[in-house]
């Protein structure tokens, strides 16, 4: 199912970037590449930017700062990544929890939500440990309480949903793809 939300003459004016947004194991980073390079597009994830600039990993910035300290940092480079042109950008799942995220991102871009079901979001971070809010003792439902709390934000931000349970990265791709260009945006 995808879903279109804004009409985007400006996209095409512009070349605004594309945001994809959705929960961690929705695929953004990997679908994010890919889409970057098919639209000649550069590829930021900022996570990686996070990491980068302080010389660490996610979870040891939760374990020093906390998860507070950690969107402290997430919200300043937010501010930063959404201001560049033709970049595809891969957003951290819990980027929509802050106004000031949701209001740059709705305003600098063209907001790709990648959807998934719970089930299938599970299966791919099961095993990850770069992941700190799922080191507990109930991983399911610490991710079905994040995406009560955060869908609402991922729907209401969406220019495009694209659901991903089923499809290869390859076959999102080409959906949102195939969307721009029936926008006459790609």
């Amino acid at each position: 199912m995808t879903l279109f939300r804004k009409s985007i003459t400006m996209f095409a004016m512009h070349r605004e970037s594309i945001f994809l947004i959705g929960p961690m194991g929705a695929g953004k980073s990997t679908v994010g590449k890919f889409l970057a390079e098919k639209l000649h597009f550069e590829f930021v994830d900022s996570d990686h930017v996070i990491e980068e600039r302080t010389g660490t990993t996610i979870p040891t910035i939760f374990d020093i700062e906390g998860e507070s300290g950690f969107r402290d940092r997430e919200e300043a480079v937010v501010d930063e990544l959404t201001l560049l042109h033709d970049t595809v950008l891969a957003t951290g799942g819990g980027v929509v929890e802050r106004e000031s995220n949701r209001q740059h991102l709705r305003s600098r871009g063209f907001v790709v939500y990648l959807k998934s079901p719970v089930e299938n979001l599970i299966a791919r971070t099961k095993h990850d440990r770069n992941r700190p809010l799922l080191q507990n003792d109930n991983p399911e439902q610490v991710l079905r309480d994040l995406m009560a709390r955060r869908e609402p934000h991922y729907l209401e931000m969406a220019d495009l949903v694209v659901e991903t349970q089923q499809a290869s990265v390859f076959k999102v791709v080409k959906t949102i793809i195939e969307a721009l260009k029936q926008e006459n945006l790609a």
